[in-house]
């Protein structure tokens, strides 16, 4: 597990996902170079024994066609050769095959982390050796035959054998040199001191195709190479996906449980605290009012007001905190019903009015006229504009003014914006002010009275409605939120049913 720091203890924090990923990468690239560097081909050593395996499966499933071929090639060559001289060369070859497939066998039945990589390189590579050998051993059977298509049949019958070993021994460079050369070498000494005209355009041409050979060779080499590194790629991709997905799960049924604890002790405090608050909010309206007669002292009407008050605010405090975790929760239930947007505004306006008149603020209305009426839950949508119109006013200097407007948007719904003509928000501060209990520097430097989550709520309760919230603001500039509800919450006005008409008796 990676050390956390002071700092990030300080600071609350676990350790940096990006530094541990970068330290995950660089252990792993260090891993990988360190292999590299003890492997005698340079590649690491799972590398190297995939190509093995490769090598040896390919050599298995070759088995059956190699001897075919050995059979079909000894049985044409008795047409210029007797059986007897060419049983013993056939024999050599299928005994040749047999011993591959014995060492592959044994290859793969050991396990992974007992194989010897170098030593079994040396094996296969010795193997295929005397197995190009024993093929090159026709060439004795036509030594001295003069007899037509000789020579083309056993030059042709090396080409096929040197095409079948690049195919099979491709992953293992080395056996697929040991498997050509004694093949190259024979056909040499075959055609070593001919000078007619077939003689040497068969050499040349055979001395091309093992040039070919070993080029195609080198490409299979290295295609399987990169097929082994894409495998392996893709298989660490998987493992850290799979951690991930497992790191996530983890992750999100302790986010559940934590949140299931906290809606426990939002709903356990709530009550513990709306008990006292009753109380503490009836008896200092009492003592405010002088129900039971003035006070002695004119001090603690005023201390009871005070009273009043800052129960009145915890109050709204809680109602909003539970109001929040409610609808983070999922749990916020929408009792939607037919409702005038215009008519909330309006209904707003008259109830922040007084509040606004006390600074001095002016609020004008620009409703369109002949709004339909839309789909919603109306203590929502009031809360919405309640919480944007208090905010414009509380951030609005004494002689300010603010703007309501309520519309139609672009796409056939409807919106509500509020602006103001105060000092603005800067761009940074944002996503601050619409962060759970986030406030502006300048609520801040004001000391402005709030709980930092009427904007949350206004986002929440407009997202549970499919609609749109936009806040748009600069320093000096004002601010100015919008929230939409889309076209399917706006209701048609359906056509009044035609008066039936009666017939004249």
């Amino acid at each position: 597990m990676a050390e956390v720091t002071a700092e990030q203890v300080q600071r609350g924090r676990g350790p940096d996902p990006n530094a541990l990923a970068r330290r995950k990468l660089v252990t792993r690239e260090v891993k990988s170079v360190r292999e590299r560097l003890t492997s005698s081909t340079g590649l690491e050593r799972a590398f190297d024994y995939e190509l093995l395996r490769l090598f040896a499966q390919y050599r298995m499933n070759g088995t059956v066609g190699t001897l075919v071929l050995a059979l079909c090639i000894a049985a044409a060559a008795c047409l210029w050769t007797p059986i007897s001289r060419v049983a013993p060369w056939v024999g050599a070859v299928i005994l040749s095959s047999l011993v591959i497939v014995i060492l592959c066998r044994r290859f793969l039945a050991q396990e992974t982390g007992d194989v010897r990589i170098g030593l079994w390189r040396r094996l296969f590579a010795l193997a295929e050796g005397v197995h190009g050998f024993t093929w090159s051993l026709i060439l004795l059977l036509f030594a001295q035959s003069s007899a037509p298509g000789a020579k083309v049949f056993v030059t042709t019958t090396l080409l096929i054998v040197s095409a079948l070993t690049v195919m099979l021994s491709a992953s293992i460079p080395i056996a697929v040199y040991a498997g050509l050369l004694p093949i190259t070498v024979g056909i040499g000494l075959f055609f070593w001191g001919r000078s007619d005209i077939d003689s040497v355009t068969m050499a040349l041409m055979a001395a091309s195709a093992q040039f070919f050979f070993i080029f195609l060779a080198n490409r299979l080499y290295a295609s399987s190479v990169s097929t082994i590194e894409f495998r392996a790629e893709k298989d660490a991709l998987i493992a850290e996906l799979e951690t991930a997905t497992a790191n996530s799960d983890e992750a999100r049924r302790k986010a559940e449980e934590a949140n299931l604890a906290k809606s426990r002790f939002l709903a356990t405090m709530s009550h513990e605290l709306r008990t006292p608050l009753n109380a503490i909010l009836g008896f200092s309206e009492v003592m405010k009012n002088e129900v039971f007669g003035g006070h002695a002292n004119a001090a603690y009407k005023e201390y009871s007001a005070d009273i009043h008050g800052s129960g009145q605010h915890l109050l709204e405090l809680i109602n909003e905190i539970l109001d929040l975790s409610r609808i983070e929760a999922g749990k916020y239930e929408l009792n939607e019903e037919a409702l005038s947007l215009a008519a909330i505004a309006d209904d707003c306006r008259h109830m922040l009015n007084l509040r606004a008149k006390a600074k001095g603020q002016t609020i004008r209305e620009a409703i369109e006229p002949h709004l339909p009426k839309v789909w919603a839950d109306e203590r929502a949508i009031r809360q919405v504009v309640l919480n944007i119109l208090s905010n414009a006013i509380k951030f609005t200097p004494q002689g300010g003014e603010i703007s309501i407007k309520v519309g139609w948007t672009a796409n056939g719904g409807q919106y509500v914006s509020i602006t103001d003509t105060g000092p603005g928000i800067p761009e940074d501060e944002i996503p601050i002010v619409l962060q759970t209990f986030g406030r502006g520097s300048l609520a801040i430097k004001t000391a402005e009275q709030g709980s930092g989550l009427g904007l949350p709520i206004v986002k929440g309760l407009i997202d549970l409605h499919s609609g749109g919230f936009h806040l748009k603001s600069k320093p000096r500039a004002g601010t100015e939120v919008t929230i939409t509800l889309p076209a399917e919450r706006v209701m048609d006005t359906l056509a009044a049913l035609p008066e039936p008409t009666t017939r004249a008796a």
